[in-house]
């Protein structure tokens, strides 16, 4: 039987800072999410989007009347702070490494972001501008989802020589997995549609299913939960509204050498001069 390993939260530290990049379909659910599951714990919370509430964004995304005309970011940031009582900050400019710093930094917190950045992104290039930032973050949690099904995959490497030694098979941990964008390179590919709708207006043509953002946003925060709690072992999870299915995926260290094509040894953390042989097919060293 193969090892469980869970993923380290070590290098977020004991006050996580995590930012929301996106703040529309599942972004926004996301956010408010956060804030009931942090509750009084002591965490930074930066929302980033440059995108206005329009109206047609109030049917299937977290927004009200009232709302439109505001960056979605202000608009959430604002409305979080005065009714979960925590401070909400937020940036109306698109992502970059330089706005997440800042966002922290401004506030006295020299180290920027060092724990979790959520992509609830809907194009290659946000996607690609994350992928880019390199270590800025401790993981990274991409959200996508199409009209009736979607994805969540988190991860911090960007190639397969920073995965060497990211399993630490003494203490059943795991440090390093691919991104999302490694684990699935199709998320990268641009949309080359005439005319690309939006989330709301898939829903209005009937294309995308009225639930399927908030169906995301709930397996992001079980995500972040287990995460924070050290318990989360998965690297990924797939969801099918339509054949009712969800499927995770083990951040096991064969699932990772098959996805980069290395070699299963090459991923484990040599903590004893000598050690025992890797055996592949249960997953344990053995003299």
């Amino acid at each position: 039987m193969t090892e469980e390993y869970t993923l380290s939260r070590r290098e977020m530290g004991d006050v996580p800072s995590i930012a929301v990049v996106g703040c529309g379909g599942t972004g926004g659910f996301v956010a408010e999410g956060l804030c009931r599951l942090l509750g009084n714990q002591d965490a930074r919370l930066l929302l980033i989007d440059h995108d206005r509430v329009e109206e047609h964004n109030l049917r299937r995304q977290s927004f009200y009347t009232g709302d439109i005309g505001k960056f979605k970011s202000q608009a959430l940031a604002e409305r979080l702070s005065r009714i979960y009582g925590r401070e909400v900050w937020y940036s109306v400019h698109p992502f970059s490494t330089e706005v997440v710093n800042d966002g922290f930094l401004t506030r006295h917190y020299a180290r920027g972001l060092s724990g979790l950045i959520i992509g609830c992104v809907d194009n290659a290039a946000a996607r690609r501008a994350i992928q880019d930032g390199g270590r800025s973050w401790a993981w990274w949690i991409d959200a996508g989802n199409g009209e009736h099904s979607g994805q969540v995959l988190i991860g911090n490497a960007r190639t397969p020589e920073e995965l060497e030694g990211s399993f630490d098979p003494d203490n059943h941990w795991v440090h390093r997995l691919p991104v999302p964008t490694l684990q699935e390179p199709s998320l990268l590919v641009p949309v080359t549609e005439p005319k690309a709708l939006d989330c709301a207006e898939t829903v209005d043509a009937n294309l995308q299913s009225p639930v399927i953002n908030q169906q995301m946003a709930t397996l992001v925060l079980h995500f972040v939960a287990r995460l924070l709690e050290g318990t989360l072992s998965w690297m990924g999870a797939y969801v099918d509204l339509e054949a009712g299915t969800l499927r995770p995926v083990p951040a096991e260290p064969a699932t990772v050498a098959r996805l980069v094509r290395g070699r299963v040894d090459s991923l484990f953390r040599k903590q004893r001069e000598h050690s025992p042989p890797y055996c592949p097919s249960c997953g344990r060293y053995h003299w």
